[in-house]
């Protein structure tokens, strides 16, 4: 299963977006479940790092199957409309496939 986190401030901005996990929808390499998290996951991160001055880390482990990007700053109002834009395309494949593959959980930090 794969399980993204979404951390968000009191201030509901966004702080950090984790993936971890392999979703098991199918075989390594026709899992479309997580090929599209993936992609999301991925557009996000150089999505924000050039077409936006945001600063964020970003942490991968591919056998772990994880992507972590932490932001230094609140996001800019560009960020966020990528970030509002990732949330929503993965509440899509959640509504889609269901909680066998995917869990997407909500922190505050």
């Amino acid at each position: 299963m794969t399980t993204i986190t979404i951390t968000k401030t009191s201030d509901d901005a966004y702080k950090c977006i984790e993936c971890k996990g392999h979703a098991g929808f199918a075989e390594y390499g026709e899992d479309i479940v997580c090929a599209a998290v993936s992609v999301l996951t991925i557009n996000l991160a150089n999505s924000v790092e050039n077409l936006t001055d945001d600063k964020f880390d970003i942490e991968q482990d591919e056998e772990i199957g994880l992507i972590r990007l932490r932001f230094e700053t609140v996001p800019s109002h560009d960020a966020d409309l990528l970030l509002r834009s990732f949330e929503l395309g993965v509440d899509s494949i959640f509504r889609q496939y269901g909680k066998k593959f995917l869990n997407i959980k909500f922190r505050r930090e």
